[in-house]
């Protein structure tokens, strides 16, 4: 079967945008419904030929979060599954095929394959970081649209190569920025684009500065050493030592450990830094900064009409563990950046005086937003869901699901909220904050050219070699 041109898709759904539009507003995380719910959502009046035909890549944590969204709108049709870890492949295809009601669901253990399969519209990717480049990439070359977790690659070349792939394939993109389609969110950028706080002077983005004890790591991996008489932080723990041998075992049957460190540096296996964890080693993940910078730091772009722009001189510090150790993430970070007309940016992580989140500071007062919070210098702004239409001279893209905006966009053909623009740029600051932190040097940063000047050493990170046989898309 020859898969769906877009005009077919929009031809076929002009009679659903009413309920479409409904459906938009239901919130950012759609209510999930119960698998009997939605057998019957499978065969109400929606034809299947009206649906986005959906395949899920990467089916560990935030994949199926995902797919559970996408599962609870009537437009969309999960198709197919994919994942190295066998455990979680079956849990997918579980997932799926107890919310249609269906044997259907398709399980493959490479990306390939099910790229391969014409039918399929679109792939969500929520695959670990140093994957990213590669899946996306042939995704964009198989002509499918794309939702893909954050940040948008390992490192500033890999997402320049999907940009560059997005853009030459026409491919419709969503990051999972999810921030962009909650209205706390958007009343705040907007309240700042409209000038309301007079001329921005300074910005402070607070993320999260410690490592995540994921699944209560921590305190596993201290029963595992105290059982042969060991201790040791996984920050510390380096190669050559009884803890580092202690926490060294076979993989897991269930996980293809060798296609699961792909394009990486080949390691020995640990739990440590395996699911979940491998955000908080360089090899694979870009620790706490890279994984948020996505979110907080998106918003503040969004606010300063900065989505196309980026940071022209970074410096600062943070506690970077032995380059070689389990869990080699910087923590405790802050660095302060300098934008166009004058704007500084405070990025950082575990320091009280940097609140969670996201706040604007102009010269006629200041708002301050976080996904449980909302503040500013005038409480006349805090009333309603969004910014009163008066005062909304500039009005910003407003999408009320992220998921339908996505499948909205597919058939439209129009941008998303979170285009793989606003991804790649929104996650430069991130990328150089790492830098100069791994160089223990300020950068300058070139936003047109995207290069680093007048240092060779720091302009190598923007980059990393592939482990054979995998190379990075040319």
């Amino acid at each position: 079967m020859a898969r769906r041109s877009s005009v077919e898709i929009a031809t076929n759904l002009l009679s659903r945008r009413g309920f479409l539009k409904t459906a938009g507003a239901a919130g950012v995380l759609p209510s999930l419904l119960t698998a009997q719910a939605k057998s019957q959502a499978a065969k109400n009046s929606t034809p299947a030929y009206n649906r986005v035909n959906v395949g899920v890549i990467g089916m560990g944590w935030q994949g199926p979060a995902n797919t559970q969204a996408f599962l609870a709108l009537e437009d969309c049709h999960v198709v197919a599954a994919c994942d190295v870890d066998r455990n979680h492949l079956q849990a997918a295809i579980k997932l799926v095929n107890e919310a249609y009601g269906t044997e259907d669901c398709k399980g493959y253990h490479d990306y390939r394959e099910l790229l391969a399969r014409p039918e399929i519209d679109a792939v969500m990717i929520a695959v670990p970081d140093n994957w990213h480049e590669i899946v996306a990439t042939e995704a964009a070359r198989h002509k499918k649209d794309i939702y893909s977790e954050k940040p948008l690659a390992h490192t500033i070349a890999e997402q320049q190569s999907i940009v560059r792939a997005v853009e030459q394939n026409n491919i419709v993109w969503q990051m999972g920025q999810w921030q962009r389609s909650s209205p706390i969110f958007h009343k705040a950028a907007e309240i700042v684009r409209n000038g309301l706080i007079g001329t921005v002077t300074r910005v402070e983005i607070g993320l999260p500065g410690e490592n995540s004890n994921y699944d209560h790591i921590r305190e596993e991996t201290a029963a595992k050493l105290a059982a042969v008489g060991l201790k040791g932080e996984l920050e510390q723990i380096v190669p050559g030592t009884k803890a580092w041998d202690a926490l060294v075992s076979a993989p897991p049957a269930e996980l293809d450990f060798e296609t699961w460190v792909g394009p990486a540096k080949m390691e020995p296996y640990m739990k440590a830094r395996s699911h979940k964890c491998w955000r908080l080693n360089y090899n694979t993940g870009g620790g706490k900064l890279v994984d948020w910078i996505g979110h907080h730091g998106d918003i503040a772009h969004w606010g300063l009409d900065f989505d196309n722009t980026g940071p022209l001189e970074v410096e600062g510090s943070a506690e970077l563990p032995p380059p070689n150790a389990v869990w080699n993430t910087g923590q405790h970070y802050r660095f302060e950046l300098k934008y166009p007309g004058g704007v500084t940016m405070t990025i950082a992580g575990g320091y009280p005086d940097i609140k969670m989140g996201t706040k604007w500071i102009g010269t006629e007062g200041w708002v301050w937003v976080d996904r449980d919070g909302f503040d500013t210098s005038n409480p006349a702004w805090k009333q309603g869901k969004y910014l009163p239409r008066e005062l909304r001279k500039v009005k910003l893209y407003t999408s009320g699901n992220h998921y339908q905006n996505f499948l909205d966009c597919i058939r439209t053909r129009q941008s998303t909220v979170t285009p793989v623009q606003v991804g790649h740029h929104s996650a430069i600051p991130g990328h150089l904050c790492t830098i100069s932190m791994r160089t223990g040097r300020s950068i300058r940063w070139d936003a047109r050219e995207e290069k680093i000047l007048g240092d060779e050493e720091a302009s190598k990170l923007t980059t990393r070699e592939y482990r054979a046989p995998w190379k990075m898309s040319i």
